[in-house]
């Protein structure tokens, strides 16, 4: 067995792979530059997100070829509003992550050092014809960050497209200039995660810093195709102060456009903030209003139940255009070109035909070779 990278698979040794994006330092280490982390590793020694190793004086990456399991959703699930609505995703990850998010509702695969996380194989070809047999339109790299598994995700990539298949990467954006332009260049859409909009929660909260997240935010909304949408958990006595949304949302406006769409969503006590309460629902809706008042044209609630939070209007009339109740699609006022069928001004995203009809089923699935 063969990937598109021409690496042949044989025995234990299957998922260990070269990695890129290194150096070697004078005194043996050698630095990992895939990420703002820059993890000087000595021998044998892992970086911080446990997948990528020093092996033989360069790094490798663990993981490829190698998944913690298979999932179709509805794309709105990402969550993305605008990309192809109503349309099946095959998900998957890994394990492993480069933050150390303290509310990580995945952190049983994105903390996992154990190999039976990682339970399900399957070549990129097989990841591709899967999708298209289940009846995707695209493939989603999610639940642990993507970026920490650059080489096996990019491959993966390139079989989908040749299948016709879109992908979309579900992210932090923590990443170094030149790795994001071989990450992005392989992805179709993003869900960004900007957790917050002070460098004193993303260090504190999530071991992590703003700035790289901000970069990757205007590299790809200013000099990339990519579709972006970006999601924020709002965690009480954290990051959910007006005067916080209100700063974030306006630099959104700003920097990157009003047509970005912003998500707000609730959260649940996870992991190592399990004694916070859960996010009241008049918190997502206000954050909601603060974005729309600067500016945004498309603002989520997200994590309840708020038909009129999750769905869609149009910029200019204010008319419905799409409806949604949870994750499933209910009005549908758009042209086959997402043009509003009240006044034809155009919604941003991409819209091709009707919606799908995947509903808020959620499906596992095993993948053979």
């Amino acid at each position: 067995m063969t990937y598109d990278a021409g690496r042949t698979i044989n025995g234990d040794m299957d998922s260990v792979v070269p990695g890129r994006y290194w150096s070697a330092l004078d005194d043996g280490r050698v630095v990992c530059e895939l990420c703002p982390r820059l993890c000087k590793l000595k021998e044998g020694q892992r970086g911080f997100c446990f997948v990528r190793q020093n092996s033989n004086g360069g790094v490798v990456l663990t993981t490829y070829g190698r998944s913690s399991g298979f999932c179709v959703d509805p794309i709105e699930k990402k969550p993305l509003n605008h990309f192809f609505p109503g349309t099946g995703v095959l998900s998957f990850g890994t394990a492993g992550c480069n933050l150390a998010c303290k509310f990580c509702q995945n952190w049983s695969i994105s903390k996992s050092r154990q190999a039976d996380t990682l339970a399900d194989a399957a070549s990129p070809e097989a990841i591709a014809r899967a999708a298209a047999s289940a009846g995707c339109r695209s493939v989603a790299y999610t639940y642990n960050d993507p970026v920490i598994f650059l080489e096996y995700a990019v491959d993966v990539a390139a079989a989908c497209r040749e299948n016709g298949l879109a992908n979309v990467a579900v992210t932090a954006g923590e990443i170094c200039a030149e790795p994001r332009q071989e990450f992005f260049s392989a992805m179709d859409a993003a869900n960004v995660d900007l957790k917050a909009f002070t460098e004193g929660f993303y260090k504190k909260i999530c071991g992590g810093s703003l700035q790289p997240v901000l970069e990757t935010l205007e590299y790809l909304v200013k000099e990339t195709d990519v579709w972006v949408e970006l999601t924020t958990l709002l965690i009480p006595g954290k990051n959910d102060s007006e005067a916080e949304i209100d700063e974030m949302t306006g630099w959104v406006a700003e920097v990157l456009g009003p047509d970005v769409p912003m998500h707000f969503t609730a959260f649940h006590p996870d992991f190592k903030l399990n004694r916070l309460p859960p996010t009241p629902p008049k918190t997502l809706s206000r954050a909601r209003e603060i974005a729309r008042a600067n500016g945004i044209h498309h603002a989520y609630t997200g994590n309840i139940v708020d038909e009129v939070g999750g769905s869609t209007y149009c910029p200019r009339c204010g008319q419905l255009i799409i409806g949604r109740d949870w994750y499933q699609l209910g009005t549908w006022k758009l042209d086959d070109h997402g043009n509003c069928l009240s006044c034809g001004t155009r919604c941003a995203g991409h819209f091709d035909g009707p919606p799908g009809d995947w509903g808020s089923r959620r499906t596992p699935i095993r993948i053979g070779e």
